[in-house]
């Protein structure tokens, strides 16, 4: 890890802490509007969802740098309930919310790498990046 910050997620404002970070770092890397607007949109799902289903966590945004290759790497953690079935989430339309976000489907799609893992009772860690072009 070269360059970390995080942002806890507690309350609604928090969600707008984590965008915020995430735009200002995104801005820092060289990332233009358009991939700014893709990773602060990721940032916000993620945040939304610990919130929404974990009641609290953390969100950390990472500047990294691999074979050459700067991006943005964000890691939503939480110990809430878990993901039973991490198939069905990454269905597109799966909403248990009944929001009209994008949805984990959605955040894969925004991001270029997408890592999830899950323990029911344990918790949720998610891992996305986007790379710089």
């Amino acid at each position: 890890m070269e360059n970390e910050s995080y942002v806890k997620i507690i309350t609604e404002w928090d969600i707008v802490a984590a965008r915020q970070l995430g735009r200002n770092v995104a801005k820092e890397l060289g990332f233009g509007t358009v991939d700014q607007a893709r990773i602060t949109t990721a940032i916000s799902e993620l945040a939304r969802n610990i919130y929404l289903y974990a009641g609290k966590g953390e969100m950390q945004i990472e500047r990294i740098n691999k074979f050459g290759k700067k991006g943005l790497k964000v890691i939503a953690l939480d110990n809430g309930p878990g993901i039973d079935d991490i198939r069905r989430v990454m269905e597109d339309g799966f909403s248990t919310s009944g929001g009209l976000g994008a949805g984990l489907p959605g955040v894969k799609r925004l991001m270029d790498d997408f890592d999830i893992t899950s323990s029911v009772g344990k918790g949720t860690t998610i891992q996305v990046v986007k790379w710089l072009r």
